[in-house]
């Protein structure tokens, strides 16, 4: 196959690049921020679809990010590539503040008396918990045994509920920050390149007007 890795990787490596990928989160970030700046958009859909990407980032969707931020481009007319790519800015690095700001605005926007310290700490075990529900559910259809809720139930009015309404303020707003801030740095990179393509293209045209000269009077003598 033409796209097949020529290094197969194990499962512990697939984990393990993705939660520190191969060269570094700074490579990984720079890797990020010139495939967006070249993408060949106007540069205010291109930060729309950072906007998706970012605000994305911030929700409790789990797994379903690239989804979700693709939907919420096409709503907003955003680069639906770009949305992609800024869905990154969710990264281990940034996880724990994500949720943390979340959560605590959740508590307080919805008056919850959750202290958010608590759910922190023990996020793991919720996660572990309303997973286990889950699977022990979806085998409960083929083996009709009762199936059991305490988890999941748990997991969504502690966590999943006020993560999602929380999501909303910390998630416009880094959105529309980096909204901001694409916009120029975009539109300079594109004029800049631009111009770059113009100066090689003018430089072509007089190279193959010279070669015609030189053609031509090379014919005359």
């Amino acid at each position: 196959m033409v796209f097949k890795r020529r290094d197969r990787r194990n499962l512990l490596r697939a984990i393990w690049e993705v939660i520190y990928p191969k060269g570094g989160w700074t490579r990984a970030f720079h890797y990020v921020k010139h495939r967006v700046r070249r993408l060949p958009d106007s540069p205010e859909r291109i930060a729309r679809g950072i906007f998706a990407g970012v605000f994305t980032s911030f929700t409790p969707f789990f797994g379903l990010h690239f989804v979700v931020s693709v939907l919420l481009a096409r709503i907003i007319n955003g680069n639906l590539f770009a949305s992609i790519l800024a869905t990154f800015f969710g990264n281990p690095l940034t996880f724990v503040p994500i949720a943390y700001s979340s959560l605590k605005t959740g508590y307080w926007l919805t008056g919850m008396n959750v202290d958010a310290d608590r759910v922190r700490h023990g996020l793991g075990e919720m996660f572990y918990s309303a997973s286990h529900d889950l699977w022990f559910n979806f085998k409960a259809l083929f083996n009709n045994k009762t199936p059991e809720w305490a988890g999941l139930i748990e997991f969504y009015n502690d966590v999943f509920y006020p993560y999602m309404i929380g999501s909303l303020i910390p998630g416009v707003l880094s959105g529309l920050v980096c909204y901001y801030l694409s916009v120029p740095v975009i539109r300079a990179y594109q004029k800049r390149r631009n111009k770059g393509v113009f100066k090689a293209r003018l430089a072509r045209l007089k190279e193959k007007a010279a070669e015609k000269s030189a053609k031509k009077a090379a014919e005359k003598s």
